[in-house]
């Protein structure tokens, strides 16, 4: 009971004071509220990924079930997915079978033909006055908006549109699948987990330094209550009930900040990630854990500050100066972490394998941990050996050997972020090239695909080509057909088992078009010409000449057509988009188009790259030919999926932390000059130019920030080089990357001395001296 009354009584101090104490706790509160709110942020993530997953799974219309018969209950379903200044968009056709059709969705009905229903966002997106060419695309009245559990989030763009000429394509009797957890790639599951524990271990560094905020002011309140005959424990005590007011304080103000900073996370689009507020729920164990960590956190934080403080009845709180700094259990705790990442090494050789989760991220944490344990002792063994210089330098350089602990834990989480941040890069760039690959794609011959399915004649294939090239900011353009032919297993492959048939690709084009795909010294009306089978070709070797092949849906059923003995054979070149054709090429009078049962009409179009809607023009043009047709703009090389959303993800993660970073040091700063100002206000009174003044500030901030990215460089270096030795890649330093990452920082820390200067013109006037 004793004890609870000595808690309490500690609570109520951290609220006294005055204007100076409500000022002191505020402070606190932000600086701890800050951390709680984006570690509120990520322990909502995982609720957020699943109700995302689950909408998604919820409208998913693709099946890999037998298709079902028409029937009253079913409806056809049409991709007409496109984009619109490099903007995605969702894009489904639908056509009931009868009068009781599935509904996607968010809506509340099937879009009756000629109209549509769209999202909040692509709603938002046709109404303004830049979009004159997607409205062009989507001129049909909008009669429904999607609903939230329609949408992937709340600014993707997405439309339904009821039509009525879907025959052949993907015919459904519900919408939906069953959602079954993927499974990351073990190289992009690690690249996740180091992700997580880079951009969460500073947000708990910045949260123990702002709960220890006004720590010399609390000092001399203690030494105030052992005057009124309190002993040293009970003044611990009191200490410990100031660090629960203050810590739940900041647990109030997290909450509140997280609160409204989702009420507008709905109008936030970060590198094309996009949640509802509803999704921003923290998981309830791992809130739990929060509450109960963060107040357990500000005690211990409070007690181990006060073991090197002699707290005596007398008004002061009188120290033995900053006393050395043991090095040896320093140097212990990221000796730690690397004895537990390195059992790991080669668990990942070449993309297989796994690896354990728990031993990479506990070992991760004691290195980046052992950098901010180094930090103190650097800074107090530096400036030990600093002497002379200019008088902001040295009242910079005198401050930090009286108190180096304030300034270095100021530095601590900024350094913990750019170790992280250079071993997380450098084991990005290190795997990009698993993920990332080379298209081969020329683009100075053409920047844009374009594809459509028909079944009419020659003369709608021309019409597809005049069509493009006669689109505003059109510079090229040319039109080939694509279809496939079936030709009998050779009998020396089929000695052993029934004759089956093969596939082989077949090109049918102008010769024009047929030399941007083969290597022709000459070509006229009516040549026929073999590719010859190549590493690159990936259909197999072409039908010889004299070969019998056919065209359509079985030998019984489909065009036969034989190779002429003319037919010449020739070597393939990569097409426009960096791709091999194989097979056989056909000028037109050849083989009418008329004869085959199916086939692909494809384009390559040269756009005015000057011209920032020519794309969006072209797939005008192809929306007018066919809703359900493609257009895709070629690049130099292509991603896989999984590994750009977790690219994205973590930048995404990294750009906030980056705000918490800024927001904290500004916050930990201002309350150094509140807790100086007298200090300041005096030298201002005895003749010091306010100039040295702000300069021994950014002296005082930079010393320690400036060994703590040395300290940072070289941690990250070798958590890079311990992270690639987990998926057995060479051990390379990228320079430029681990300078840019420094730059960041070194401009965050310049930007937040500049923010800081207004208090510090106002703090050193003479009202200043004023003390109650």
């Amino acid at each position: 009971m004793r004890s609870l009354r000595e808690l309490l009584l500690g609570a109520r101090m951290a609220l006294a004071g005055g204007v100076s104490g409500w000022l002191r706790a505020s402070l606190t509160a932000l600086g701890v509220g800050l951390g709680v709110a984006l570690l509120l942020v990520a322990v909502s993530m995982p609720n957020a990924i699943a109700s995302r997953g689950d909408r998604m799974a919820a409208r998913d219309d693709v099946s890999y079930a037998e298709t079902p018969s028409k029937s009253d209950t079913t409806i056809l379903v049409g991709f007409a997915d496109t984009t619109f200044h490099d903007r995605p968009i969702r894009g489904r056709l639908l056509q009931p079978d009868g009068a009781h059709p599935p509904v996607p969705p968010g809506l509340a009905e099937v879009p009756r033909l000629g109209e549509l229903a769209v999202s909040p966002a692509l709603a938002r997106l046709l109404a303004s006055p830049d979009a004159a060419l997607l409205r062009e695309r989507l001129d049909y009245p909008v009669v429904a908006v999607i609903g939230d559990e329609g949408l992937s989030g709340p600014t993707e763009l997405a439309f339904y549109l009821g039509v009525d000429d879907l025959e052949g394509t993907l015919r459904l009797t519900s919408f939906g699948q069953p959602r079954t957890p993927s499974l990351l790639d073990p190289i992009l599951s690690l690249l996740v987990v180091v992700g997580v524990v880079v951009l969460l271990l500073p947000v708990g560094l910045f949260v123990a330094a702002a709960i220890r905020f006004g720590g010399e002011a609390r000092d001399r309140r203690l030494a105030g209550v052992r005057l009124l005959g309190a002993d040293a424990r009970m003044a611990r005590r009191i200490a410990a009930g100031e660090a629960l007011a203050s810590s739940a304080l900041g647990l109030l103000t997290g909450a509140a900040m997280f609160l409204i900073g989702r009420s507008f996370v709905g109008r936030i689009e970060l590198l094309g990630l996009s949640l509802f507020p509803a999704d921003i729920r923290p998981d309830p164990l791992l809130a739990t854990a929060l509450v109960v960590a963060v107040p357990a956190a500000a005690v211990g934080v409070t007690l181990f500050s006060l073991r090197g403080v002699v707290i005596e009845p007398l008004g002061v709180a009188r120290r033995a100066g900053d006393a050395r700094r043991r090095l040896w259990w320093r140097l212990l705790v990221p000796a730690l972490g690397v004895a537990l990442l390195l059992p790991s090494a080669g668990d990942l050789s070449r993309g297989g394998g796994r690896f354990t989760m728990v031993p990479v991220s506990a070992g991760l944490v004691l290195v980046l941990v052992g950098v901010a344990a180094l930090l103190p002792w650097a800074v107090q063994a530096t400036v030990r050996l600093i002497r002379g210089g200019p008088v902001a330098w040295q009242l910079a350089v005198r401050r930090l050997r009286l108190d180096s602990s304030t300034s270095a834990r100021t530095a601590m989480g900024v350094a913990v972020a750019v170790a992280g941040a250079i071993g997380l890069q450098t084991l990005f760039i290190s795997v990009e090239s698993m993920f990332v690959s080379r298209t081969g794609a020329d683009l100075d011959r053409a920047n844009v695909q374009t594809y459509l399915y028909t079944d009419n004649d020659w003369d709608d294939v021309r019409a597809v080509e005049a069509a493009l090239r006669g689109t505003t900011g059109v510079e090229a353009a040319f039109t080939w057909v694509s279809a496939s032919a079936t030709v009998p297993e050779t009998p020396a492959s089929a000695r052993d088992s029934d004759p089956t048939v093969e596939s082989r690709q077949v090109t049918i084009a102008a010769c024009a078009v047929l030399r941007e795909k083969a290597n022709l010294d000459s070509c006229e009306e009516g040549d026929v010409f073999v590719l010859r089978a190549s590493a690159e070709n990936n259909f197999g070797p072409a039908p010889e000449p004299g070969t019998t092949v056919t065209f359509g849906y079985g030998p019984e059923n489909g065009t036969r057509w034989t190779v002429p003995a003319t037919a010449q054979v020739v070597d393939a070149r990569p097409d426009p988009a960096g791709r091999v054709t194989s097979g056989l090429l056909l000028t037109p009078s050849v083989l009418p188009v008329e004869a085959l049962d199916a086939y692909d009409v494809f384009s390559y179009v040269d756009t005015d790259e000057a011209d920032r809607d020519a794309v969006d023009r072209v797939r005008n043009t192809m929306w007018t030919l066919s809703r359900i047709g493609e257009t895709t703009v070629l690049t130099a090389e292509v991603k896989v999926h999984e590994f750009a959303m977790v690219r994205r993800g973590l930048l995404a993660g990294a750009a906030v932390t980056l705000v918490l970073i800024g927001a904290s040091l500004l916050v930990g700063l201002l309350e150094q000059l509140r807790e100086r100002r007298r200090v300041l206000a005096s030298l201002v009174a005895f003749g010091t130019r306010r100039r040295t003044l702000a300069w021994s500030i950014l002296w005082q901030t930079a010393i320690p920030m400036a060994l703590g990215l040395l300290l940072a460089m070289a941690a990250g270096v070798a958590i890079g080089a311990m992270l690639l030795r987990i998926i057995d890649q060479p051990v390379t330093i990228d320079w430029p990357n681990l300078a840019f990452v420094s730059g960041i920082a070194a401009f965050v820390v310049l930007a937040v001395t500049a923010l800081s200067l207004p208090l510090l013109w106002r703090i050193m006037r003479a009202d200043g001296l004023r003390m109650e």
